[in-house]
């Protein structure tokens, strides 16, 4: 029987999105630099994942970190990337705009709705920055948008559960409302049940060594760790997750 509930993984690389398939996830969301909430992943990287990926494909589609007040260079790049994934094969893609004023940038959002079609588009957490939820919310409706993926305006999906469940309910069937952000295994139940929502983004990283045999000390190329180990998706856990979604699914 398939399941529902949708699981959504989000991917900082074409590895990762390949381990959340072994998994069994459903869907991917890939990017890069996940340390800076993600931007636009390469070329290459969405190449190789759209060719060995059986499962749908998302791109987030960022040109950088920060705020998401875009001039008009930066407007240029996301049209030129979203063009990219279309020709690609992308199954949806992943955005947000905002005005100064913290609503919900309507205009660009359609535009780029139009330009993106026939893929899905997902409006992403930028929505938890923006000045009124429930407002911006009927607007994304109305503009067209297919997934919004929210913390409900708190740091956690879990701390922010009571206002995604009204999102939810006002969403009905015209929008699907999906929780994201310190959703893991543990959780997951718990937030699914409190939300009542029907997909999920998650991230379950590991860390992984690095296959270097001469390792020298004393000159980091990173300021987050160290240069010989990076994360990648845990495929275990993401079929740990699944198996909560499957057994809480069981008659």
């Amino acid at each position: 029987m398939k399941s529902s509930v949708c699981l959504e993984v989000c991917c900082g690389s074409s590895q990762s999105a390949l381990n959340a398939q072994q998994g069994g996830a459903h869907r991917v969301e890939l990017c890069q630099n996940l340390a800076a909430g993600g931007v636009t992943p390469s070329s290459g990287d969405i190449l190789v994942a759209r060719e060995y990926l059986s499962i749908d494909l998302n791109v987030l589609i960022r040109p950088r970190e920060g705020d998401f007040l875009y001039n008009s260079y930066e407007r240029e790049i996301i049209k030129r990337d979203i063009l990219f994934c279309k020709q690609a094969g992308v199954n949806g893609v992943v955005f947000g705009f905002l005005q100064k004023d913290g609503t919900i940038d309507q205009s660009l959002t359609a535009e780029m709705i139009v330009l993106a079609r026939p893929m899905k588009v997902t409006f992403h957490r930028a929505f938890d920055l923006c000045r009124n939820p429930l407002t911006a919310l009927e607007q994304l409706i109305d503009i067209g948008v297919d997934n919004l993926l929210t913390s409900g305006q708190q740091p956690t999906a879990a701390e922010g559960a009571q206002l995604i469940r009204q999102l939810v309910i006002q969403a009905g069937d015209l929008i699907a409302v999906m929780p994201g952000s310190g959703i893991r295994e543990h959780n997951l139940a718990e937030i699914i049940s409190a939300t009542g929502a029907k997909a999920f983004h998650v991230s379950a990283r590991k860390l992984v060594q690095g296959g270097m045999e001469y390792q020298p000390v004393g000159v980091a190329m990173s300021k987050l760790g160290s240069n010989y180990e990076h994360y990648e998706i845990d495929p275990e856990t993401i079929g740990n997750m699944m198996a909560i979604i499957n057994n809480l699914e069981k008659p």
